[in-house]
């Protein structure tokens, strides 16, 4: 079974590893208080104080349209939203709550609206959806540790009755599988202390999830994170063990393997500030500078970036997130194919940068300006030629005589003569394209 597995996960993963680079959208009634998607559980908001903000729910400037030109101008090639996020509230038209975007004053079925506009840019669509569920009335509160009510026993709750809260989960899982068409992703989170695994019902869920959309790649969120035995990081995982691995804000110092080494499919999970959702004070964005590396990073670990946006009540992404994305897709547009299609180049990480490849063709990501010529330790003689992507000028790549005495390496430079020091084209990531003669 688990070589069977392991060969459908590579099918059912190969767009994902080809694409790379994908927008994830933290949005509900959170983006109202504007204190972040945590803000029920870190103030233990009550279900009846938190009902203000469905009342009010009412995103007039809503324009999924827009969010998917931003998402492909970025060079963004999927987007992920949240269906249904902790505190229990769905942006889709659940049969089995009233707890949804259609009961609210918006009266929109916000998941449809999504999946139509990003397909028609021709972006792969995903869904996350929330284990938890802080709104459910047989969803564990008082005793469990994250829940808002956790310190209230007037909450505590009949365990006989967890069942019945499955039930509703494994319904909203199906209605999204069955009544909005194909996805491509299904992003689920979270599992903690007890709650994983088969307290999930998870095999159960895989097995209908897998007859519903065979093709569909799955997190592994079902189980705890760093779980023995049977997880994605053994040769030997689990039915819901999932698809990739998802890291969250921190790209894995050697990028992700199982327990014999080999290589796995993964994706850091980054905000693009300090918070999923929307936070109104929360101004410390990362440059496009910053995205952009990290993006580069991921991809010569054999990763994906999935890089999250906070929409606000009013359904607009922030225009200081509109700006970094911009930057980070005129770069791509110049420099796209060090990254799509691209993976580890199996070479130690250079002093001044780092390496993606694909095929016969090596990607110098050169960060840090260097002194004379730039080494291509260990290359010799099997560099055929080197062109500066983004316009695709011709380099030289040649031994200069301050540089002989490095017979194993090969060199190249900016300009000539080639032992002088030259600035970087482009100081945020100069990417020079290497075709390799093997």
């Amino acid at each position: 079974m688990s070589q069977t597995f392991i060969q459908q996960r590579t099918e059912r993963t190969e767009w994902f590893l080809r694409d790379r680079f994908g927008m994830f959208i933290h949005w509900g009634l959170y983006a109202i208080p504007a204190r972040g998607e945590w803000v029920r559980s870190v103030e233990r908001i009550s279900s009846e104080d938190y009902r203000q903000y469905f009342d009010e729910f009412n995103p007039e400037r809503y324009d999924p349209k827009a969010w998917a030109r931003t998402a492909k101008e970025a060079g963004m090639k999927y987007a992920v939203l949240t269906a249904k996020h902790h505190d229990g509230f769905c942006l889709f038209d659940s049969k089995l709550t009233d707890y949804k975007s259609t009961r609210t004053a918006c009266g929109r079925d916000l998941v449809r609206e999504f999946l139509d506009a990003f397909r028609a840019e021709g972006l792969k669509v995903g869904l996350y959806y929330s284990l938890l569920d802080w709104h459910h009335p047989d969803y564990p509160a008082y005793g469990d540790r994250i829940h808002p009510m956790r310190d209230n026993e007037a909450y505590k709750r009949d365990p006989e009755r967890f069942g019945v809260y499955l039930d509703y989960m494994h319904g909203q899982v199906r209605e999204l599988l069955t009544e909005y068409g194909k996805l491509d992703i299904m992003w689920f989170d979270f599992s903690y202390d007890g709650m994983k695994g088969e307290k999930w019902r998870a095999t159960e869920l895989m097995e209908m999830i897998r007859a519903q959309q065979p093709h569909l790649i799955v997190d592994n969120r079902l189980e705890a994170s760093g779980e023995e035995g049977g997880s994605i990081y053994t040769e030997q995982p689990s039915l819901y063990s999932g698809d990739f691995a998802s890291p969250e804000q921190i790209i894995p110092p050697r990028g992700v393997t199982d327990d014999q080494g080999n290589s796995i499919p993964w994706e850091a999970c980054i905000t693009l500030n300090n918070n999923w959702g929307y936070g109104a004070n929360d101004l410390t964005y990362k440059s496009a500078k910053t995205v952009i590396r990290k993006l580069v990073e991921c991809v010569s670990k054999n990763g994906n970036l999935l890089l999250n946006v906070g929409p606000d009540a009013a359904g607009e992404i922030p225009q200081r997130s509109l700006t970094v994305l911009a930057e980070v897709g005129e770069w791509l547009r110049r420099n796209g194919d060090s990254i799509y299609g691209c993976g580890e180049a199996d070479l130690p990480k250079p002093d001044w940068g780092r390496y993606t490849r694909k095929g016969n063709k090596l990607y110098a990501h050169v960060l840090e300006e260097s002194v004379g010529p730039v080494n291509l330790a260990g290359l010799g003689d099997r560099v055929q030629r080197a062109r500066l992507l983004a316009d695709g000028s011709e380099l030289f790549v040649t031994r200069p005589w301050n540089a002989k005495l490095y017979p194993d390496d090969a060199f190249f430079n900016f300009a000539q003569p080639e032992h002088f020091t030259y600035p970087l084209p482009d100081e945020r990531d100069t990417v020079v394209e290497l075709t390799l003669n093997d």
